[in-house]
């Protein structure tokens, strides 16, 4: 199944959105249908981390069943070997948590990659490795003020906001630069884990609306 997902769609997509959501979870087949679902309330990214147990399987039904615009990824790569198996299973995109080898194992297939920094000297590393976007992480040990302070000498580096970023937080991110937040416990609760599912829908829409409106306001600003 062909990946025609590019670094350059990924990013436009990120940037339009402004969301990425994360299932971790104790059951593959929940997180795939935690994945969807998320999927059917409006996120288009969304990605499975590889510590879910049959994450690969979970990565595989999704991509199947995903509705058209939205794609799946995998989080927590790390090999190359990681990288493999998750483009074999139909991943159409590659989130790590460090600067793992697969952010250049990735980039030289073409495969989109968020890759995990935290400081000025990694962020720098994980973009001349190969990675499409920064995710910082963990967001909450600096907030805000730390990512703006981390764009000030790196104006040109897109980077997400991961780790701790629940309702309240998100827009403080996307205030301080951020393109994106990644949503993982405080989108999906347990439903990874088989938990009811329509508290997580409920959580999803309001995430949605948040950032439309967050558009809209900046939007009307920029007139």
């Amino acid at each position: 199944m062909a990946n025609t997902l590019t670094p350059e769609l990924l990013l436009a997509g990120i940037r339009e959105t402004r969301l990425v959501a994360i299932v971790r979870g104790t059951d593959g087949a929940a997180a795939a249908k935690a994945a969807l679902a998320a999927m059917a309330e409006g996120f288009r990214f969304v990605e499975i981390a590889l510590t879910t147990p049959d994450a690969l399987e979970a990565i595989r039904a999704v991509r199947a069943a995903a509705p058209a615009g939205c794609f799946v990824g995998a989080g927590t790569v790390l090999t190359v070997q990681d990288v493999d198996d998750v483009a074999d299973a139909g991943g159409q995109f590659i989130v790590t948590p460090a600067l793992a080898e697969s952010i250049a194992a990735s980039a030289r297939r073409g495969i989109p990659v968020l890759a995990g920094a935290f400081t000025p000297s990694e962020a720098h590393d994980a973009m001349n490795r190969g990675a499409t976007a920064v995710k910082l992480f963990p967001a909450s040990a600096g907030g805000p003020g730390y990512l703006k302070a981390l764009r000030d000498p790196f104006p040109g580096i897109p980077f997400i906001a991961v780790g701790g970023v629940g309702l309240g937080e998100a827009a403080g991110y996307w205030e301080a630069g951020a393109i994106a937040v990644g949503l993982g416990g405080p989108l999906f609760g347990d439903a990874g884990s088989g938990g009811d599912l329509a508290p997580m829908r409920e959580r999803a829409r309001d995430f949605v609306a948040l950032a439309a409106e967050f558009g809209r306001q900046r939007a009307e600003t920029s007139r």
